[in-house]
This record gives structure tokens, C-alpha cells and sequence, in this order.
């Protein structure tokens, strides 16, 4: 069992969980994830550390409430206990050795941004995040990101925090007048794939986090397939990183939405259940 020991509500629909999880937070690194499951007849979900601490052995988990499972994960309590935490899974992110980086958040995204730029940071790279949102309401980690950057720059679509515009619209003017080692994307599949097509004619060394469907996080089951570079991939074991050049985003978004409708099925009939 794996207890909640401290939560925090970052907006209406997102939480920060810390779990005890001595034996995960020893060995993960930027990038990897750990696959959840509430009790014996939850389902497995795949989420993405958003922060750990090797010596309190702890590690975070940023989750968004859209689905049945997430919701029910959300409603838990400090004290409360899940029956699996298990990782890390997928493979660290390689960083490689930048100078200069530009790490992008999109939404919730932004939580697994985060330690990416934590990391790059702390090596001695100067970092420059780009995080964007729908509005003012839903900014998250803002004081944690400026604490791990040179520069940080917030977006929002309707102007009411930061920047109004895309961080596409950002990351063109970075890249206009400065050169870049290495640009780091996660977040929505669209804003993946135009961060990614932004940096192309200019060469430089783009990563993507993915996030497709995914159920035992150890290449089993096939379903969290990716194409990338022409070839097939798999997201739990070749990923979550990949090289944005290279990945077949329309695929993945298509994938992605294959089980939309038993998903928001399954929602309501939770509603419905617990009243």
C-alpha cells in the first residue's frame, strides 16, 4: 500500500498527490513514469512523476480529473493508501549535455515539464520555460518552474495572465534571435506537433513526451504503439521521449480517441454509482 501523505489543489481540476513510495523515489529519474491502480479492481493508469525526493523517499503525481479513475484518485485523502504504485517505468529522459534549452509546458503538461527543467537547471544549463494555458484560472507551478529557470515566460489563449497567444508564438521569437541546443515539448498533441514543426527549420534537437493509451506499461500489451521515424515504437519502453521530428502525431491523436466514448460512458455510470 502506498499512503498520500500530503495534497494540494493546484485548480479546479488538478491535484498534486505525494505518496510514500521509498523504492520508486530512489531510482526515478526526469522523464519516467509509474503506472496506478487504486484497489484490486481499479483499472491501471499511467502518470508521469512530477517530482521526487530520493531522501524523504516520496514521489509527486500531478493528475488531472477528467475520467472515472482520475476522479476517484483525486477524492482520496493525506492518510489514505492506494494498492499499486508501481515504476519507474519508460526510459529517463537523455538530455544530452545543452547549454541552452528551451523546456514547453502545455496545461497539466506542465507538471512533467517540470522536473525536466529542475534537472537542466540544477546540471548548470540555462533553461527558458514556456508555459501555456486556456486562461488565468487554471496556471499551475508557476513559482516552481521560475524557481528552476532563467527565464519564464506564461501564455494564456484569452490574454487574462501572462502573455496572450501560443507558445509557439514564443518559442519563434526565442528562436529567432538566439541559438538553442536543445527544445523540450510536453503537453496537448497539437502543441507537440507545432512546437515540433516551429523547430524543425532550424535544427535543433526537439523532444516530445507521449501520452498514448497505455495499460501494463511494459511493451505486453502493444497498446500504447507509436510511429515514429516510419517504424513502430512503443510508448512504455522506447518513450515516453521521443524525437518530435520523427513522430507521427495524427496517428496518435487518432489512436488517442478511439476510446473516447466508453470513457465518458464509463464516467457518468461512476457519477451515477456514487451518487
Amino acid at each position: 500500500m502506498f499512503r498520500i501523505i500530503e495534497k494540494k489543489q493546484l485548480n479546479n481540476a488538478v491535484t498534486s498527490l505525494k505518496f510514500e513510495a521509498p523504492f520508486i523515489a530512489k531510482k526515478v529519474k526526469p522523464g519516467q513514469f509509474v503506472i496506478v491502480r487504486i484497489d484490486e479492481k481499479g483499472e491501471r493508469i499511467p502518470l508521469t512523476v512530477s517530482d521526487y525526493d530520493a531522501k524523504a523517499g516520496t514521489v509527486t503525481l500531478v493528475i488531472q480529473a477528467i475520467g472515472y479513475t482520475t476522479k476517484k484518485l483525486v477524492s482520496l485523502n493525506v492518510g489514505d493508501s492506494i494498492c499499486d504504485l508501481v515504476g519507474p517505468l519508460g526510459l529517463p529522459t537523455e538530455f544530452g549535455t545543452p547549454k541552452k534549452a528551451i523546456i514547453i509546458g502545455g496545461g497539466v503538461g506542465c507538471a512533467i515539464a517540470y522536473p525536466q527543467a529542475k534537472a537542466l537547471f540544477n546540471s548548470g544549463a540555462d533553461v527558458t520555460v514556456i508555459a501555456g494555458f486556456r486562461s488565468r484560472d487554471i496556471v499551475i507551478l508557476e513559482e516552481e518552474m521560475k524557481a528552476v529557470s532563467n527565464s519564464l515566460y506564461i501564455t494564456t489563449d484569452d490574454g487574462t495572465y501572462g502573455r496572450k497567444g501560443l507558445v509557439t508564438e514564443v518559442l519563434s521569437e526565442l528562436l529567432e534571435r538566439d541559438s538553442y541546443d536543445l527544445v523540450i515539448a510536453i503537453g496537448p498533441v497539437p502543441m507537440m506537433k507545432f512546437v515540433s514543426l516551429t523547430t524543425k527549420p532550424y535544427g535543433v534537437k526537439t523532444l516530445v513526451s507521449l501520452n498514448p493509451i497505455m495499460i501494463d506499461g511494459t511493451g505486453m500489451c502493444g497498446g500504447c504503439r507509436v510511429t515514429v521515424g516510419g517504424e513502430t515504437k512503443f510508448a512504455c519502453v522506447d518513450g515516453p521521449d521521443f524525437d518530435g521530428h520523427l513522430v507521427d502525431f495524427d496517428e496518435l491523436s487518432r489512436r488517442n480517441s478511439f476510446y473516447r466514448d466508453e470513457e465518458e460512458h464509463k464516467c457518468r455510470l461512476g457519477v451515477t454509482e456514487n451518487g
